[in-house]
């Protein structure tokens, strides 16, 4: 745009200065219209692409992996039993004919037995019902005879307790005045030595003084001698 040759220089200036603006202003106009277009169109495309996801989604591939495995329960294990303990085998008591002079050391094997080995025994009824099976011969055969004929008659057995039975033993199967009887051995003039050994008397001697009960060491070498 040419201004006319006479208008005045500042007023020329002036009119010079806004049109450059002008000018600038316009071209930036069409820049930022192209800049707002080219956005425009880029979203569109997005809005495009979006809504075409929302209609048809793209199926997922489904890996082809195997289910992680169960984990089984804990298996468990039965108790370790306890090591048995080995212990030395029993004897059992020989069999008793009843004679009295036998009745201790037999009822001594059974006490001793019973206390070694508890636990094959119920009840105490088993422990003298046991004790009855050696009574196979002369008077204790009778005795144990008779008393099972109580049991048949009366329907209850005679002996409850270990007790009764070592009370019953103790009237029927010792020695009545061991006492009396040993002391008679000591007192009496036919106790010597004679043709025993020396160990045999002596072991002969130790089993009198244990019947009678002497304990003063004094007595004992008066009666030894």
């Amino acid at each position: 745009m040419l201004l006319p040759s006479d208008i005045p220089q500042s007023i020329a200036n002036v009119l010079g200065y806004l049109q450059y603006h002008l000018q600038e202003l316009t071209e930036r106009q069409h820049i930022s219209k192209s800049n707002i277009n080219s956005t425009l169109a880029a979203l569109t495309t997005q809005l495009q692409q979006l809504t075409q996801l929302v209609a048809n989604p793209p199926s997922l591939a489904i890996p082809n992996t195997p289910p992680p495995p169960v984990p089984s329960p804990p298996v468990s294990l039965p108790p370790t039993p306890p090591a048995r303990q080995t212990r030395p085998k029993l004897s059992c008591p020989l069999d008793f004919n009843g004679e009295r002079h036998n009745g201790r050391t037999f009822l001594n094997f059974c006490s001793l037995y019973i206390r070694l080995a508890p636990e094959q025994f119920h009840d105490e009824q088993e422990r003298i019902l046991w004790a009855l099976t050696f009574f196979k011969e002369g008077r204790a055969a009778k005795w144990s005879k008779n008393v099972f004929r109580q049991e048949a008659d009366t329907g209850v057995f005679p002996i409850q307790t270990w007790g009764d039975f070592e009370q019953q033993f103790w009237l029927h199967f010792f020695c009545a005045n061991i006492e009396a009887d040993t002391i008679n051995a000591l007192e009496g003039t036919s106790y010597h030595q004679g043709n025993w050994t020396v160990d045999n008397y002596l072991d002969s001697f130790q089993a009198l003084v244990s019947d009678i009960g002497y304990t003063d060491s004094q007595t004992l070498v008066v009666k030894f001698q």
